[in-house]
């Protein structure tokens, strides 16, 4: 996710992200040009604004649903928005329709809208049961006028890396693995690493691993993996979509006892303009199929290729059969 990670159960946050929420005119699909069929939507031909948070992988997301959407025979359009306390509030107001979401991410966000900043730590409704997980959200989600469509099986959630050799050396697939090895480690990640659950005190008390110190060089950042990768730390936090691992020659410890939360790819859509079964169903037919490799893939080409997101989407589309069609 480039320089944007998003840490499993935070808020986005304020991301030096271009771009911003352009006026799109509010009110339902038929509102806005969409012929008959109620206020869901549901009649093709309607437009649909998809909203996109301007780091790589939500813009890859965000192209991705507007074609199937079109191919549906909607009237698709993209906006990007700074970051989920803008976007949220102008998809409960219907200026935008749709955005592609992270499940824990946007339940702990919305937890702390109802119950005050403090409940996603003190009374947190995320965790790793995807299922339970998209049940809280959706719990709160719907009286906000929002709709949670079925999650998939792609996940971007955090992750930690070793670099190939450290992981050959000590015979590392997973982090259960590693705190077998009883080997120290220095984790390259934010300095709330050394505070957060699902980082060092997780990795401790979960997994039994000796962490000796926290190296605050950030979330997934270059310098994060270089530290690494030049033996200077051993661990890096990061995330399970990062299409820069094999630069740094690193490789994902896997997650074996589920310490993260289920941050699961899904589309949330305003229930009044956007609710309707086409609309889920166009949806639904790229979140089926994505996996969370096919998100790693899609990144790099943005990220390492320098493709154009809308390009990358729509040869991925191609390839699946899944527009066109």
């Amino acid at each position: 996710m480039s320089g944007s990670t998003r840490l499993a159960g935070a808020v986005l946050g304020a991301l030096a992200l271009t771009g911003g929420l352009a006026a799109c005119g509010g009110g339902s699909l038929e509102e806005r040009g969409g012929g008959s069929g109620g206020p869901s939507g549901s009649a093709a031909g309607g437009t649909v604004v998809v909203g996109s948070a301007g780091f790589t992988e939500s813009q890859v997301l965000a192209e991705l649903y507007a074609g199937v959407l079109t191919d549906a025979g909607y009237r698709a359009s993209i906006r990007t928005v700074e970051n989920r306390e803008l976007y949220e509030p102008a998809l409960e107001k219907g200026e935008i329709d749709v955005v592609p979401e992270y499940a824990a991410t946007l339940a702990e966000f919305l937890n702390a809208k109802a119950n005050g900043p403090k409940a996603p730590e003190e009374k947190p409704v995320a965790s790793a049961d995807v299922a339970a997980t998209v049940a809280a959200l959706e719990k709160l989600a719907a009286p906000r006028g929002l709709k949670v469509l079925p999650a998939g099986g792609a996940v971007d959630q955090n992750a930690f890396a070793v670099t190939g050799e450290f992981a050959a050396r000590h015979q590392l697939k997973t982090l259960s693995d590693l705190g077998r090895s009883k080997v120290k480690v220095k984790i390259a990640a934010g300095d709330e690493c050394a505070v957060r659950p699902f980082c060092a005190p997780g990795l401790k008390s979960v997994y039994g691993i000796d962490v000796a110190g926290v190296d605050p060089k950030g979330v997934g950042t270059p310098q994060a993996k270089q530290a690494v990768k030049d033996g200077v730390d051993q661990l890096v936090l990061t995330t399970t979509t990062d299409a820069t691992l094999d630069a740094f020659g690193l490789v994902l410890l896997k997650d074996d006892k589920k310490l993260q939360n289920a941050d699961n790819v899904l589309p949330v859509v305003n229930a009044r303009d956007a609710g309707s079964p086409e609309i889920a169903a166009a949806l639904g037919k790229i979140t089926k199929t994505l996996t969370t490799a096919d998100l790693v893939e899609l990144n790099r080409k943005v990220d390492a290729e320098r493709a154009k997101p809308a390009d990358v989407a729509k040869a991925y589309l191609e390839e699946k059969g899944l527009i066109g069609g």
